[in-house]
């Protein structure tokens, strides 16, 4: 009886929510099965397949999930215990790694494009249309041809990278002011010319695996990615999400337009400039573990604002947990398609969210601001 009366009372509970709360809680729980079936598919199928019983048993076994020594191989390096099964081994050492990375990367991604958004009062705006991840990139790819051994320095090259590329955008498009049109030209100019300023850099790369490297960056890999680049990425995450949900509030604001913002006591420039480097240390982050992974930033909190609306306290939330669906289930068509070959899964968020941004263009021929 107790059972079915707290059944009863999550039921009009559920009843009791905004039409657009009910539709982010729908968001949320699709988005949470989604990607935890293709975490699955992701860890139990490849060149050595594991089956699913297999897979399951290995994922939940307790004594794999509080042995202290793989623990120390997470967070620290150090090899996996022998005593592991050759599956185990196979799961949590080549395969969870790829599955919590792509995760990290489709939450800063998704929420570096939804601040964009925001921060531009332009709904086509994006990490990648503004060419902070191009800046990023640039960086990144520099560091790899130059500075070969120093990987630990990935993430802050990326992040300098992206605030060169979007400041560079902002005095484009600065004429006593900015608007949604100029910003999002200057971020295709500036895009442009870091694009063919990559691609130049491979005229100075002697090594075949070296080239390898540079392709699989500018196009956006997840391919060998391991603990070391969850690493990269879980510390900036950690620091960007909660200040960025924190500060949904001020994104609301922001899209009420500059006078209004400032009549109502918020100093404009130093919050633009504030949400502006957390998008750009969040696309980086993203950009410093996989590359060039274009159009989440476009598309997920797009598709996030279609369903629940332009408040920005539902529209982040819901990008953390859509953003991160669609990246692990493009890197599992990505790893699996064409098995054995793997293709960068940028190739595949490009082939979905370049016909979206066409389709945007069309809705919003204008660029006009949302």
């Amino acid at each position: 009886m107790g059972v079915m009366d707290v059944s009863s009372r999550s039921v009009k509970a559920y009843a009791r929510l905004d039409s657009r709360d009910r539709r982010l809680a729908s968001l949320v729980v699709g988005s949470v099965v989604v990607a935890f079936v293709a975490a699955f598919v992701q860890v139990s199928q490849g060149s050595y397949p594991t089956p699913f019983g297999t897979t399951f048993d290995v994922l939940t076994d307790p004594r794999i999930l509080f042995d202290a020594d793989v623990w120390a191989a997470i967070l620290t390096g150090s090899d996996f215990p022998d005593r592991l099964s050759r599956s185990a081994v196979i799961v949590w050492s080549l395969r969870m790694p790829r599955v919590f990375i792509a995760a990290l990367v489709g939450v800063n991604l998704s929420i570096s494009g939804a601040v964009f958004q925001a921060v531009t009062r332009n709904e086509l705006a994006s990490p990648y249309i503004l060419g902070v991840s191009g800046g990023a990139g640039l960086a990144v790819l520099v560091t790899l041809v130059f500075f070969a051994g120093a990987s630990y320095v990935l993430p802050f090259a990326a992040a300098i990278g992206g605030l060169v590329a979007f400041a560079i955008v902002y005095a484009i498009a600065w004429q006593g002011g900015t608007n949604p049109v100029r910003l999002v030209l200057a971020g295709v100019v500036v895009a442009t010319v870091f694009q063919s300023l990559q691609t130049g850099l491979f005229y100075f790369l002697d090594s075949t695996a070296v080239v390898k490297t540079a392709i699989a960056w500018t196009t956006g890999s997840l391919t060998g990615v391991g603990w070391s680049q969850f690493r990269l990425a879980i510390v900036p995450t950690l620091l960007v999400v909660p200040i960025l949900l924190l500060a949904s509030r001020h994104l609301n604001v922001l899209l009420l337009g500059e006078e209004t913002a400032r009549s109502l006591g918020m100093p404009v420039e130093y919050v633009r400039f504030g949400l502006s480097a957390l998008a750009i240390l969040a696309a980086a982050t993203a950009v410093a573990v996989a590359g060039l992974v274009g159009f989440v930033g476009l598309v997920v909190p797009h598709a996030v604002r279609t369903a629940v609306g332009s408040d920005y306290r539902r529209l982040v939330l819901g990008s953390l947990f859509l953003g991160p669906a669609l990246v692990l289930v493009a890197d599992v068509v990505a790893r699996l398609a064409l098995m054995p070959i793997q293709i960068p899964v940028g190739i595949v968020t490009g082939v979905i969210g370049g016909p979206y941004f066409l389709y945007l263009m069309r809705r919003h021929g204008d660029f006009s601001e949302f």
